[in-house]
Formats: structure tokens, sequence, C-alpha cells
């Protein structure tokens, strides 16, 4: 694999697990298993935005419909996760 091919490869890792805080979450928090379930979507559906992190983030939410059902679900979870963290934050303020 040529040095431009992994370099490419580690940033759409980087997109993948970017993407996947996503939805109204304004910090980006992901797991391996969003980089996991995402890579190809990303890799798919918002390579013109390397190496834009939040330009990524912001196609891989508005391409949300077009992701994999695997990526859906792990970006919801996270988003769900990012809000009840967001809220629990907010109570102790």
């Amino acid at each position: 694999m040529t040095g431009y091919r992994i370099n490419k490869l580690a940033a759409f890792l980087a997109i993948a697990a970017t993407a996947t805080a996503l939805h109204a979450s304004p910090v980006l928090a992901f797991s391996p298993e969003a980089q996991q379930m995402c890579q190809d979507d990303a890799m798919r559906l918002c390579a013109s935005e390397v190496p834009d992190i939040p330009r990524i983030t912001a196609c891989m939410v508005r391409q949300k419909a077009r992701v994999s059902p695997g990526c859906r679900a792990v970006m919801d979870r996270e988003a769900a996760a990012a809000a009840t963290g967001r809220k629990r934050s907010a109570a102790t303020e």
C-alpha cells in the first residue's frame, strides 16, 4: 500500500470516527464501533470534504438518510448518549 493510500485511509478513519457524534452534539465523541460501522459510509458519501473534520461531520449529518443501517444505529445511539450527558451536565450547573 502506498504512503498516499495509507494517509487517505487514516483520514477516512478520522472521518468515520468524527461523524458519529453528529446530531446536535457540540462535542465530538466517538467509539471504535462507530469507526467500524461508519467508515465506508464516510468514504462513500463525504470523501470530498476531507480533511475538514467539521465539514465531514456536517456532511454525515446531511447524508444520514443514506448511511447504512449499522452506521445510522451507532449515530443515533451516540447522539442520544451525548444528549443525555448534556442534560446531566445542565442539571448539575
